[in-house]
């Protein structure tokens, strides 16, 4: 059970750190259109696009999708640690 958890918590990491990379990248377009910046955008933007249908941005400019979708992250894994603590103790 221990080993599930680790795997969950890790690949949490992993993807909370590809989304922080990936809003961060945004900050210089150049870098955002390489290789890496193109298959983070595949890999984070299906998930990021949910939020963004629901949270607009700020004055046009502001986008807090990204920190909603982090919260919405963290809360997932809190719940399926959760699920998988109660089943399997």
């Amino acid at each position: 059970m221990d080993v599930v958890e680790s795997y969950i918590g890790i690949l949490y990491n992993i993807y909370f750190y590809m989304i922080l990379i990936y809003v961060l990248m945004s900050w210089v377009p150049s870098v955002r259109e390489s290789f890496v910046g193109q298959l983070l955008g595949k890999l984070v933007e299906p998930y990021l696009s949910i939020f963004r249908r629901f949270i607009p941005a700020i004055g046009g400019v502001l986008d807090i999708s990204p920190i909603v979708a982090l919260i919405a992250l963290r809360f997932i894994v809190l719940g399926i640690d959760a699920v998988l603590s109660m089943f399997f103790g």
